[in-house]
């Protein structure tokens, strides 16, 4: 929630150019007041909310496409994923909600807009999540290696690329990435985040509270499987803390937290793939240093770099995924992957909202 991700690709059949990448920062008021939302808000506030991130996705878009010296009208589509709200696919009726108007992006830019990814999965009986990892596939697998790409966002999750392209692709979510991490900075140090990792790395790992950490039916259960801010946030680290028989200074829980973190990927990895030849990371997570390390120092065998290696900015492959999604929406092409998502039949993903002929 810190930033606007905005990535202007350009995709001819299996080539991809990224042509620019930005962040847009999000204020500190918006995002403590998104962060706010919650079962107890009212529809007026989350209509509110979905109104000012049209506005601000829309902007966004513009900006990139001038400092990318085009148009609007050079632009064939928007893939715009929006700011996740509620992420429930477990529930009794399973649900997601990313908000983020649509329409506003459409009418301001001039630019079709597909949004709304996440739903018709769902609807499939999928997890609606993660989907990213079909894009991964096309771009990151290759018949010499056996790849996994870990993204290290507010959650963390993984996809396994082997080298055999008959084997059915896998990914779902390891657990909490960033997200706890990030909270604690800012609840304790009026931070967004920990910048590489310093604070964390002034601490000690508290080992009573990492095994209370891992203590959750979610790291036991089988793929697929995801998860999000709904199940881990602060209410449940407090929880976590209030079991402790003694308290603990905050720098320590920090370092408590990125190694739970470390601990819950090189775990996965280890179990489902434990012959990987690399392990390719994107998204935050990859310039917090002390987890870079820690990660090496988890006994992983395979070698671990960043996805720039494979030629593609970490920061911007959220983004760039959600582009090449869209363009699967445009032709009508399907963009789930059933062995990762768990969903019962491969569904074409995303709403389209045209521009209307005043554009």
């Amino acid at each position: 929630m810190d930033a606007i991700d905005a990535a202007l690709v350009n995709i001819v059949e299996h080539e991809l150019e990224l042509i620019q990448y930005q962040q847009t920062p999000i204020s500190k008021k918006l995002q403590q007041t998104i962060r706010s939302i919650n079962t107890e808000s009212t529809l007026s506030e989350i209509t509110e909310i979905d109104v000012i991130m049209g506005n601000l996705f829309a902007e966004a878009s513009l900006q990139i496409i001038e400092s990318g010296d085009l148009s609007p009208e050079d632009i064939h589509a928007i893939g715009s994923h929006g700011q996740t709200i509620l992420h429930l696919p477990d529930a009794k009726h399973p649900r997601t909600l990313q908000i983020g108007d649509a329409n506003i992006i459409a009418y301001q830019t001039g630019i079709t807009t597909i949004a709304d990814f996440r739903r018709m999965d769902i609807a499939a009986g999928g997890e609606g999540a993660p989907l990213a990892p079909a894009f991964h596939q096309w771009l990151f697998q290759n018949d010499k290696s056996e790849r996994v790409i870990l993204n290290i966002g507010g959650m963390a999750n993984i996809t396994l690329l082997p080298a055999n392209g008959k084997i059915a692709i896998t990914g779902f979510d390891t657990g909490p990435g960033n997200a706890l991490m990030d909270e604690w900075s800012q609840q304790h140090l009026d931070q967004d985040f920990d910048k590489d990792g310093e604070w964390a790395k002034s601490g000690q790992c508290n080992q009573e509270l990492l095994s209370l950490l891992l203590d959750e039916a979610y790291f036991k259960a089988a793929p697929p499987k995801s998860t999000g801010r709904d199940f881990f946030n602060l209410q449940w680290l407090e929880y976590k803390l209030s079991q402790l028989k003694t308290p603990i200074d905050a720098n320590d829980v920090q370092a408590t937290l990125l190694e739970f973190s470390v601990v819950t990927i090189s775990d996965v990895i280890k179990n489902h793939a434990p012959d990987c030849d690399e392990i390719l990371v994107c998204g935050g997570g990859v310039h917090n240093k002390f987890m870079m390390q820690r990660l090496r120092d988890s006994q992983i065998k395979a070698e671990i770099n960043s996805t720039e290696k494979a030629g593609l900015d970490p920061d911007a492959v959220e983004a760039v995924a959600f582009a090449w999604l869209a363009k699967r929406r445009m032709e009508n092409q399907f963009g789930n992957l059933t062995s990762v998502t768990g969903a019962d039949d491969q569904v074409i993903l995303g709403a389209i909202y045209n521009a209307g002929p005043g554009n």
